[in-house]
């Protein structure tokens, strides 16, 4: 049996002037791919040739660069004859042309490799599955937990259950809810009802004789393509169950719709900010500049929050994490620690108001990240900012370690964040979600739809859904 593993793996917002290129990527090929994956000498997968391609994996960010796509887009194709194809990728990439670049990919994919091979694939529950998407795949799932603590687990589920369908020698049947709700994940977070009920779901549909899997997407709000919406694809072995299924998910996915909500208490930055500053708030406090969260998309260099920040009591302990600029930490090279500096930093890639801001200090720290690159602290008064040579997202506590900070002993901390991830959520105080501006706005309200497929909620409000289940 041989089954060939590939994809690509990124989100992109296509308000985000940012453009992901190769060199954001982490490229893996031959046995370096394969080694990723601990379950290949599992005994489920015993008497399997795993066919490694490439796989590319990049922080969310703007669209892909179409040159690096396409070159990527003909490895995966070049499958050669294989019994199966397992597509590990997100479900949210853009690449400019495209308005469905993982549809596009697949159907590369399905041509290559002929009718008859299983196409099963392991997605983000944040990703997108389009008409193309479903119809092109006979396996389909997605992480049920947000923020992700079960990625490694969901790829295990979709080889598993490529591996036992290819065994039984038949052809699942699918069916597929596309459900009319564009949503955040910051308001959809399975730590909260009602995505940790609707999720809560899944077990006992799975555990009926009749169903393989059943998957919820909530879609990936960022980017202006008709195929950005809520989603249900099930699969089994009994047509009429898994239409049953996937028809009672999708009504359970719909009705919740109003009870949505944002997982953390919201506010302007400067609303933030008093909320943080007063004698009585828990600390650490930290506040999400979550309009420009490179987890998400965001260009990360908008200074927008900093500059709030700086117009703000300079005695408090406080760290702004962080501003991607390879030209402002360039500058510092050389530097001696403890030096006075003046550094011009962010609003490079997304120059919205204010722009660049001057940062008069003393160079606090230098340290080499794996994600950030080189990276440095610009200490001023209390406030520590960090500058990265990459974008990144300061989610670990070992990234700011690094730099000298102790999270657990400041005021305040900035990140450019949505929810928090599992290691800040544990450290804070307290925490407020910041409706800043950037690439990944969380008011969807500001901004600017023109191709999303109308009505959608909460777009729109007043409107039936069209729940059809697709088979």
């Amino acid at each position: 049996m041989r089954i060939a593993v590939g994809g690509i793996h990124i989100e992109s917002s296509t308000f985000s002037p940012h453009l992901s290129t190769a060199a954001d990527f982490e490229v893996t090929r031959g046995s370096e791919l394969l080694a990723r994956y601990d379950w290949l000498t599992a005994p489920w997968a015993s008497g399997v040739e795993w066919v490694p391609l490439v796989h590319a994996r990049a922080l969310p960010g703007g669209a892909v660069e179409a040159s690096a796509y396409h070159a990527w887009k003909e490895e995966i194709a070049a499958a050669g004859p294989v019994d199966g194809f397992l597509l590990d990728f997100h479900g949210a990439m853009s690449v400019p042309g495209l308005d469905d670049a993982e549809g596009n990919l697949v159907t590369a994919i399905r041509t290559a490799i002929g009718p008859e091979p299983l196409i099963s694939t392991a997605m983000d529950l944040h990703g997108n599955v389009s008409r193309v998407l479903f119809d092109a795949c006979d396996l389909l799932t997605c992480y049920r937990t947000a923020p992700h603590v079960d990625v490694w687990e969901t790829r295990e589920r979709a080889a598993r259950n490529l591996v036992e369908a290819l065994r039984r020698g038949s052809r699942p049947h699918k069916a597929l809810v596309h459900v009319p709700i564009l949503l955040p994940g910051e308001q959809t977070s399975t730590r909260d009802e009602p995505a940790r009920g609707l999720y809560a779901r899944i077990p006992a549909l799975t555990a009926r004789p009749e169903i393989i899997d059943a998957a919820v997407w909530i879609g990936f709000a960022w980017a202006d393509q008709p195929r950005c919406r809520g989603a249900v694809v099930v699969t089994g072995h009994d047509r009429a169950a898994v239409a049953g299924a996937a028809r009672e998910l999708g009504e359970r996915f719909w009705a919740a719709r109003d009870e949505f909500a944002f997982v953390a208490p919201t506010g302007t930055m400067d609303e933030c900010l008093d909320a943080a500053l007063a004698p009585d708030a828990r600390r650490p406090f930290f506040i999400s500049d979550s309009g420009d969260n490179p987890g998400a998309g965001g260009a990360d260099d908008v200074t927008y929050a900093l500059s709030r920040m700086l117009a703000r009591d300079s005695s408090r302990r406080a760290v702004f994490a962080s501003l991607a600029d390879p030209a402002a930490v360039a500058s510092l090279d050389g530097v001696a620690i403890g030096s006075p500096v003046r550094v011009t930093a962010g609003g490079r890639i997304d120059g919205r108001d204010p722009g660049p801001v001057q940062l008069d200090g003393v160079l606090e720290a230098v340290a080499d990240d794996p994600d950030g690159g080189r990276c440095v602290s610009v200490r001023i008064a209390g406030l520590s900012v960090f500058l990265t040579s990459r974008r990144m997202q300061y989610r670990l506590l070992a990234s700011y370690q690094r730099l000298g900070v102790d999270v657990r002993s400041a005021d305040l901390v900035t990140v450019k964040i949505g929810y928090l991830e599992p290691e800040l959520f544990e450290a804070a105080g307290d925490w407020m979600l910041a409706l800043t501006p950037g690439g990944v706005d969380q008011h969807l309200a500001r901004l600017a739809y023109r191709n999303v497929l109308r009505p959608v909620f909460p777009l729109d409000r007043d409107f039936t859904a069209d729940l059809t289940v697709i088979t």
